[in-house]
């Protein structure tokens, strides 16, 4: 009974610790990581003498990666001598954007829609008290999912604010068994996606108490609160789609209305129309909501250092500066407490250079040109990589996580990524290393660590690179 009392002392301390010190998330729906750390260990003293190996704190010294790998994207792009404008797949995007509102009807059957009611059930479903859920929990979600209704609202419509996308309608988490690794608390099942502010949506239907509404976006679908969206004429969403654009390109700058009303901040992503210019800022279409929910449009004037008209061109100055904005927020499983996963980084990453991706890590590897590396050794893949990737261009990918590919260092292949941590293993049971947040690394992350558990290594799992500019 002491040892299972110090356990459990030891387990919620831990929690507490995690929480409380701004610990995030995973992907969307395939890849699990953990609130569960293990002990970490002092790396070589023989660390890098590079003056570009940036150590920050002794949590990072002690990941031999972070030490000892350039955490400064300038390092990286020095070679990079493209300055292409991508002007071809501009329109591709914008059709992408806007999708959602030159559909009639809901794009997804009925059964595809309902996928979360297949995928979590009684047995293997925790709640935010790391309790089991009881089958009266889903009966009520189904209930007030309202399915029946599917495609009986059919309307245009815009988010006011950013907003998560949810597998249920409630804020209410889905866990799996928080006493394994990868499981429990911060990785909420029912956590899908979250859509910036002025997303356009397309609105299915409402639940049985009209407090939620099951919507799609150019990239994914699912429940948002009533109150955090707006419905649009065709005349206002056709006005919206065909005006000049203009991206954001940088992260956490407020915007206001002409009055000075705080409307939100700026996140790499967002696209706004454009209604006029000088010198200085851009004068851009936004929507607040108004009385009985209808519309009110607004002017709202931003800096031509947080924004661009049209997209930007992929060149050295471009990169660096997207890279070091997205890598200012932490890892956030499906976006919770407006951070981003994997797939998402990459997602907005790519979005002011006019390249649409997909929002989840499996759809974003086939995009572009596609090579298999499936079953091949490790040296084949790292010599494929080196001979056929395109630094900044080139996505790999292994179930549940993808990276970005920039070059190599020390001979060895690097990438961009934004992971939650390092697995490892000893005596059968999975613990991590949390890192939480974006990083850059070696294929081989946490080789060095106590316990690494070799199994799960990036390399050896990769299943294929993709070149998106191809």
């Amino acid at each position: 009974m002491l040892i299972k009392g110090f356990l459990l002392k030891y387990f919620f301390t831990v929690l507490f610790i995690i929480i409380f010190t701004g610990c995030t998330s995973n992907e969307a729906k395939p890849a699990v990581e953990t609130l569960k750390r293990d002990i970490l260990v002092k790396v070589d003293e023989n660390l890098s003498s590079d003056k570009s190996v940036q150590k920050t704190s002794k949590e990072e010294v002690e990941i031999y990666d972070l030490a000892n790998v350039p955490q400064d994207v300038s390092y990286f792009i020095k070679n990079i001598t493209k300055n292409i404008p991508l002007y071809d797949i501009q329109k591709q995007y914008e059709k992408h954007y806007f999708s959602v509102w030159n559909i009639d009807k809901p794009r997804e059957d009925l059964n595809s829609a309902k996928w979360p009611f297949a995928s979590f059930c009684v047995g293997s479903s925790y709640g935010e008290n790391f309790q089991p859920l009881k089958q009266e929990f889903f009966d009520d979600m189904l209930k007030s999912a309202n399915f029946e209704s599917y495609g009986s609202v059919n309307k245009e419509a815009i988010v006011l604010k950013e907003t998560n996308i949810r597998a249920f309608p409630t804020i209410k988490p889905l866990l799996k068994d928080p006493s394994l690794a990868g499981e429990g608390f911060p990785f909420d099942y029912l956590q899908n996606s979250t859509l910036t502010a002025n997303k356009p949506i397309f609105i299915s239907h409402y639940s049985k108490n009209r407090e939620w509404a099951f919507v799609f976006s150019s990239f994914t679908s699912g429940w948002i609160k009533s109150d955090e969206f707006v419905i649009l004429n065709k005349k206002n969403s056709d006005m919206w789609q065909k005006a000049q654009q203009v991206h954001i390109i940088a992260e956490g700058t407020p915007i206001y209305s002409l009055n000075g009303d705080f409307l939100f901040k700026s996140k790499i992503g967002m696209m706004f129309a454009l209604i006029s210019e000088d010198k200085e800022s851009y004068t851009i279409l936004t929507v607040s909501s108004a009385k009985s929910s209808k519309p009110l449009f607004l002017k709202s004037k931003i800096s031509k250092n947080i924004a661009i008209k049209g997209i930007l061109t992929l060149n050295r100055k471009n990169l660096a500066n997207i890279v070091n904005e997205v890598s200012a927020t932490n890892y956030g499983w499906g976006g919770v407490y407006e951070q981003r996963d994997c797939s998402s980084m990459l997602r907005d990453l790519f979005a002011p250079f006019g390249i649409w991706l997909p929002r989840n890590s499996y759809q974003q590897s086939k995009a572009g040109r596609v090579i298999n590396l499936k079953n091949l050794s490790d040296e084949d893949k790292v010599r494929l990589i080196k001979e056929q990737g395109v630094p900044f261009e080139t996505l790999l990918y292994k179930k549940g996580h993808i990276v970005l590919y920039v070059g190599t260092y020390n001979d060895e292949i690097i990438a961009f990524h934004n992971t939650w941590g390092i697995k490892t293993k000893k005596d059968d049971i999975e613990g991590r290393v949390v890192i939480g947040k974006p990083i850059f690394s070696t294929l081989k992350l946490g080789k060095n660590q106590v316990n690494y558990d070799k199994e799960s290594e990036i390399l050896r799992n990769l299943k294929s690179m993709n070149i998106l500019t191809q």
